[in-house]
């Protein structure tokens, strides 16, 4: 089994797009989605939920006020400012320091695990997909990721599929930490702009840390040929596998507004385009 993620230094390059490409061109396969912030795979696969699983972010603080003596301690000494007058706790606030659990004179807090999110197992017209998402500001999204790939790698596992492709999480933080930790390739989608370069380059560097090999293509190439050259011959200087490049078209947003992968919408100079770099990068790995 093939195990690989497609990333990208930035948003908003048509990552989650030419991921569902290549899941349309590969055949068994079982998929993740580790943007757990803001995901949006499902909108082109469609998952239908076979199971819904609670996440379980940090605790946080509960005031029991049959036992409160009312003596202000928690609230005085909150720096977060997430208990009120009523001395009840707002868990949008509350940053689980404890400090109100340790000062309390009469035991009268506790902390109390929260649901922070949730992740799903779902059927989509592919095979597998695990994915995720977070409730609005909530935290510990590479923990989150970290359960999605476990999920996924064990149903690719018992599943007996070829592929597991994780559609990554945009930028360098924690969740694409958690997305490259243990994985042997990894596809940058970058797009020929300044920002678009210098963030290849960090994510670059982020998979050289987790020795992941990595693959690039820049998309919309064509919207600025100076700058794609740029990109091209940095690659070349520094001997990275270059898989090719997209040129931008109409039928992307198309395919998008359809919730199909652009491969589902027949002949067309990207979907061939594209197959072309499947094969390239399935040879590579193969």
């Amino acid at each position: 089994m093939i195990e690989f993620a497609v990333v990208s230094g930035k948003g908003g390059t048509g990552k989650t797009s030419l991921t569902a490409a290549f899941i349309s061109l590969a055949g068994n396969v079982t998929i993740a989605d580790a943007d757990v912030d803001a995901p949006d795979l499902h909108i082109l696969l469609k998952p239908h939920v076979l199971q819904k699983t609670e996440f379980l972010g940090m605790k946080r603080a509960y005031i029991d006020l049959d036992k409160c003596t009312y003596c202000d301690i928690c609230r005085v000494n909150c720096r977060f400012d997430a208990i009120d007058e009523n001395f009840v706790v707002d868990p949008t606030a509350c940053e689980g320091c404890t400090l109100c659990y340790h000062l309390c004179p009469v035991q009268a807090i506790e902390m109390r695990d929260t649901v922070a999110g949730y992740w799903y197992v779902s059927e989509t017209r592919y095979g597998k997909m695990v994915h995720g998402m977070l409730e609005v500001g909530e935290e510990n999204s590479g923990k989150l990721v970290t359960i999605i790939r476990k999920q996924a790698l064990f149903l690719a596992q018992t599943g007996g599929t070829d592929y597991l492709i994780i559609d990554g999480p945009p930028g360098t933080g924690c969740p694409v930490n958690s997305t490259l930790s243990g994985l042997k390739y990894g596809i940058i989608v970058t797009e020929p702009t300044q920002s678009g370069l210098f963030d290849m380059k960090r994510i670059l560097d982020l998979m050289d840390h987790f020795g992941v090999k990595p693959f690039v293509i820049i998309n919309k190439y064509d919207l600025n040929p100076e700058k794609t050259t740029e990109i091209e011959k940095f690659l070349e200087e520094k001997g990275i596998s270059y898989l090719g490049r997209i040129p931008f078209d109409p039928v992307m947003t198309e395919a998008q507004l359809k919730g199909l992968s652009v491969i589902e919408m027949g002949d067309n100079p990207i979907s061939r385009e594209i197959k072309r770099i499947w094969e390239t990068f399935r040879k590579s790995t193969g």
